[in-house]
């Protein structure tokens, strides 16, 4: 009789792969309990990141930088930002449009010279045009020297001076009484040194671009040359008071408005 090999019962089978599949289940809950359980340490141990999404960078980039102090011209004072303004369009120097004005009306010597803006009333038809090289005006708030000079006697002229061609643009006698005449005539007597002298003891003082000079009286009726020095550094404004007969400097003030 050949021997015939018996297979395991129907319910056998179905106990054995129930078994299996519990062995298979318990060890897949056991591994994601186990990965778990490593992410949560993981989480515990690992130093935040900053996970913002790009459109967040430049918040957080914002809020780095918020503490930064603000900008040299944005804390500028209006004076300081009209001067940056100014004083670099000028392209001739003090010094030419002092030397340009005291051609302009024979034997007699600067008094007072400013760098400015020209203004509507220097663009209008009074005054007259310069008698040796007539030329129009420059656009109302263009730079512009306005000097005055005087002769011996305290006669004024004003001569307006273009600060970036250089060339004059109207001349005018300045409406004086005798006293002002007299006054004048007094200080040029007694300023024995030149405006040139009294510049460059002010700039050996302090460094910077000279914007205005000016023969004038001080409180004890010495007669001084006020001289502005401007800083291209700061924009501020330094006035200092030469004594016009000694040379030495009795004073000098910051003006950081």
């Amino acid at each position: 009789m050949s021997s015939v090999r018996r297979l395991p019962p129907l319910r056998s089978m179905a106990v054995i792969c129930a078994l299996g599949s519990s062995v298979l289940l318990m060890t897949g809950c056991t591994n994601a309990d186990t990965a778990r359980s490593s992410v949560a340490e993981a989480a515990q141990t690992t130093p935040a990141t900053n996970t913002a999404s790009p459109t967040d960078t430049g918040t957080a980039t914002a809020t780095s930088t918020g503490s930064a102090s603000p900008s040299a011209s944005a804390s500028m004072t209006d004076d300081q930002a009209e001067r940056k303004a100014l004083v670099p369009q000028a392209k001739v120097t003090w010094d030419k449009a002092a030397d340009t004005a005291v051609k302009e009306v024979p034997d007699s010597k600067l008094v007072d010279l400013e760098l400015k803006r020209t203004s509507a009333e220097a663009t209008a038809s009074t005054g007259s045009p310069s008698p040796s090289t007539p030329n129009p005006a420059p656009s109302q708030g263009a730079p512009e020297w306005e000097a005055k000079v005087a002769t011996s006697d305290g006669t004024v002229h004003r001569i307006d001076i273009d600060a970036v061609s250089g060339k004059v643009f109207r001349t005018q006698a300045e409406d004086q009484d005798t006293d002002d005449k007299q006054q004048l005539a007094d200080l040029l007597k007694k300023a024995t040194q030149t405006p040139e002298q009294a510049v460059k003891a002010a700039t050996d003082k302090v460094k910077g671009t000279v914007t205005h000079v000016e023969l004038d009286e001080n409180d004890d009726q010495k007669a001084i040359w006020s001289v502005d020095v401007v800083s291209t550094d700061s924009w501020d404004k330094t006035t200092l008071e030469v004594d016009a007969a000694s040379g030495d400097i009795l004073n000098q003030h910051v003006d950081r408005d």
